[in-house]
């Protein structure tokens, strides 16, 4: 069983090779199918094949080597939808961080246009497979501000959990922000489902003004402006491999004597030139 649960964050081929810039997952499905990839030496026509990190993948007969890793915290604004690319050609959040790198660096999951707060964004498959995948349970906390005060009723009835049209749904935990008015929330839970911050509320027949995500994986966007970006620590990124929570760092730990995750460039806040394009 535990084998079973370690495999489940592996990356299947197809996107092993997409991520290590080879071509476009569609086309690995074609490369694999033909017989062109091989696995230890082995051919392998299976595009949901797990890859270990243990394994040599072979792309015809040559060495697929994955790029070197880079791992963006960015603070996303309103306005820009997460894709890669948009055939309405509207702003994409890859607009906001193309001075980080020219590798190709790929959502971890989704914030919708409206939402604004904190994204990852990284090359490496393997962590997006595991953040990525609902039985990881990864932590997200949000600040919401509703169109009118949240009865103190209707915060008892979503911390007992309530049923939508995709199931039950519970939130670890939901509460009043001090010192604001009653229509400023805080809503900390793990559920990946698509929308389900807003669907919570619009169930109770709230209206969602403002929705931001301020901590994901205990990753806070802290001195990230709207719109700016920057690189995890070597830190972060350990700690979210192993398990997959950032600590707070301790009183005796200072940023500049972390090692940074990309060398050639200085650790530190960027800021992201908007995209001319229409939004």
């Amino acid at each position: 069983m535990k084998k079973q649960n370690q495999e489940a964050f592996l990356m299947p081929l197809n996107k092993y090779l997409s991520f290590s810039g080879i071509c476009s997952r569609r086309k690995a499905v074609e490369f694999i199918k033909a017989g062109l990839v091989k696995v230890n030496d082995k051919v392998v026509k299976i595009p949901q094949r797990r890859v270990a990190d243990d394994d040599k993948v072979y792309f015809k007969n040559k060495l697929v080597v994955p790029d070197q890793k880079i791992y963006v915290l960015l603070n996303k604004p309103k306005d820009f939808v997460t894709t890669l690319s948009d055939q309405s050609g509207r702003n994409t959040v890859i607009d906001l961080v193309k001075g980080a790198t020219k590798k190709r660096i790929y959502p971890i999951g989704r914030l919708d246009r409206a939402t604004t707060g904190l994204l990852l964004l990284t090359n490496d498959g393997q962590l997006t497979q595991k953040l990525a995948h609902p039985k990881y349970e990864v932590k997200k906390v949000y600040a919401v501000v509703l169109n009118r005060p949240l009865k103190f009723e209707d915060i008892k009835t979503i911390r007992e959990g309530i049923t939508l049209k995709d199931g039950v749904v519970k939130v670890d935990r939901v509460h009043y922000v001090a010192g604001k008015s009653k229509t400023h929330v805080k809503v900390e839970l793990h559920s990946g489902k698509n929308r389900i911050v807003r669907r919570i509320f619009e169930h109770f027949g709230y209206g969602v003004v403002k929705l931001d995500r301020i901590n994901y994986a205990g990753l806070t966007k802290r001195g990230v402006r709207l719109g700016q970006w920057r690189f995890l620590t070597s830190s972060e990124v350990k700690q979210l491999k192993t398990s997959g929570l950032v600590s707070p760092l301790s009183p005796k730990t200072s940023k500049s004597k972390q090692k940074k995750t990309n060398p050639k460039k200085k650790q530190g806040i960027i800021h992201a030139k908007r995209s001319s394009r229409r939004k």
